[in-house]
């Protein structure tokens, strides 16, 4: 056997360097390789689709960061994602296989041994990589499609009165209560221009309230929801009783409880948002959890269940399960600090949830939201409310709760429903004369004011109560059942929180 010379030597580093450099081409610019020593069609074409796909990148990129709504548009199009989805998957065979070639183009049989098994694992790791890449973005492609189709066909419906009306129902979790027990109820008030936002809470304990106009349930009780222990959680167990009078009706749960939410409130909603509980909880960790000013101890547990921990008091940031618990506790506390408490967890995520933490984690978002969320919310019309709840970040949240001391659940006044309604609608769109034409006071001055049929009392004595008053916190709210819990109506949740 002949001893190598360093000509040999020499040629076989070239020839090592040559199968590197081929594949390195490729790396940069797919079907460089093929062009350079192998068939030049196929290089032609790779060349040209990879040159077609960066302009297209580039142009897409430049016109949504000068609008956008183009983003958001193409990130909420189920048609989009599709062929995404599939450019991915053909994308990652053919660069693959323009690995393979780079290789063969290299003539692995003329390396020497050591040199062959370097360009073997060289080309591995690059087809693997590159491959395994552009499959992983088909799959979140393909996760988002799945997320976008669990919505109804169709587009943005129009705004009523220039403002969007979505009722969101709490359902309590559990195997057998889906769609059956609405653990919380608030109307999103959103302005559809700047996504100023109003949050109206209804207790879930209210009574003797009327339906619609027109609606099955107000031919039911044209007096009113007056049935023996009959409260406004319990529409929809009514409902389900009662199935044979809904017959064209899919949802008749939801729909009959949105009959009473109208007949309450006065307003013309658009869609509704049925919200799993344990759903949330999974959403919340997706975001990487909210930060929150908890005010006292929130006990995990309770509701009939033994108390196992507590949130403590501070600024806290809370994952999926204390958000939760924070939301829901009533053990220590009643329904109104806990519906308190409630929009100040909706705040916080508004104003803390980004676009960036969306897009990092929009696979665990989209699976969360698919186990959390039943709506009536039209496909077409979601990125129109992205837009809204990116405008609304910047935004205070206004409230107004239909509870103790101005409202009387048992026998709720109807007629002040609909003023302190329209009153902070009024003040939220910056109409301050038309909300002084109404109430007369401002959100956070009614959350001061007397229960019915209370003695005023002196001046002085009621100068002490109302500072007393700015330090109470009671059930983690700040405020009090007879006094009025701050984050229920005001200006501005956040800073009642």
């Amino acid at each position: 056997m002949q001893d190598r010379t360093p000509v040999d030597d020499r040629a076989a580093r070239v020839r090592f360097r040559r199968a590197l450099t081929l594949m390195a081409f490729t790396l940069v610019v797919p079907g460089s390789a093929q062009l350079v020593a192998g068939n030049r069609a196929i290089g032609r074409v790779a060349v040209r689709i990879w040159l077609a796909s960066l302009g297209t990148l580039a142009v897409v990129a430049a016109w949504s960061w000068l609008d956008n709504g183009f983003a958001i548009s193409l990130a909420f199009s189920p048609t989009v994602m599709l062929l995404i989805r599939l450019y991915l998957i053909v994308g990652a065979i053919c660069w693959a296989a323009l690995f393979v070639d780079a290789w063969r183009i290299g003539q692995p049989l003329s390396l020497r041994l050591p040199h062959r098994r370097a360009v073997v694992g060289v080309n591995g790791i690059l087809c693997f990589s590159v491959a395994g890449t552009m499959l992983f973005g088909a799959h979140l492609a393909g996760a988002q499609r799945e997320w976008l189709t669990m919505f109804a066909d169709g587009d943005l419906g129009s705004a009523n009165g220039g403002r969007y009306n979505i009722l969101l129902i709490g359902g309590d979790s559990g195997n057998d209560r889906w769609g059956l027990r609405t653990d919380s109820m608030t109307v999103a008030s959103v302005d559809a221009t700047t996504g100023r936002t109003v949050m109206i809470g209804l207790p879930r304990n209210m009574q003797n309230f009327p339906f619609r106009d027109g609606s099955v349930m107000a031919e039911q009780f044209p007096r009113g929801f007056d049935c023996d222990g009959c409260y406004l959680n319990g529409v929809s167990t009514w409902v389900g009783d009662h199935t044979d009078l809904f017959k064209d009706s899919e949802t008749p749960g939801i729909d009959a409880t949105v009959s009473a939410v109208e007949g309450i409130t006065g307003l013309d909603l658009n869609y509704w948002v049925m919200v799993n509980m344990r759903g949330f909880e999974r959403l919340v960790d997706a975001f990487g959890g909210v930060h929150l000013n908890v005010r006292q101890r929130i006990p995990v547990g309770g509701l009939g269940k033994d108390v196992t921990g507590y949130i403590e008091p501070g600024e806290r940031k809370l994952n999926g399960h204390d958000a939760l618990w924070y939301a829901r506790a009533r053990e220590g506390s009643d329904d109104y600090s806990r519906m308190a408490r409630q929009k100040c967890v909706f705040s916080a995520l508004v104003s803390q949830v980004s676009p960036a933490q969306a897009l990092t984690n929009f696979q665990e978002i989209a699976q969360a939201s698919s186990a959390m969320i039943q709506t009536d919310i039209p496909g077409g019309a979601l990125s129109d409310f992205v837009q809204l709840a990116l405008r609304a970040r910047t935004q205070k949240i206004s409230s107004v709760s239909l509870v103790p001391p101005r409202i009387d659940t048992a026998r709720p006044d109807i007629d002040l429903v609909h003023q302190m309604v329209g009153d902070a609608i009024d003040r939220a769109e910056g109409d301050l004369e038309a909300a002084k034409k109404g109430s007369g006071k401002t959100a956070d001055e009614a959350g001061d004011q007397k229960p019915a049929g209370e003695a005023p009392a002196g001046e002085g004595q009621a100068a002490e109560e109302q500072a007393e008053d700015a330090d109470t916190v009671t059930g983690g709210s700040l405020g009090s059942r007879n006094e009025g819990y701050k984050a229920n109506e005001t200006d501005d949740v956040a800073a009642a929180c």
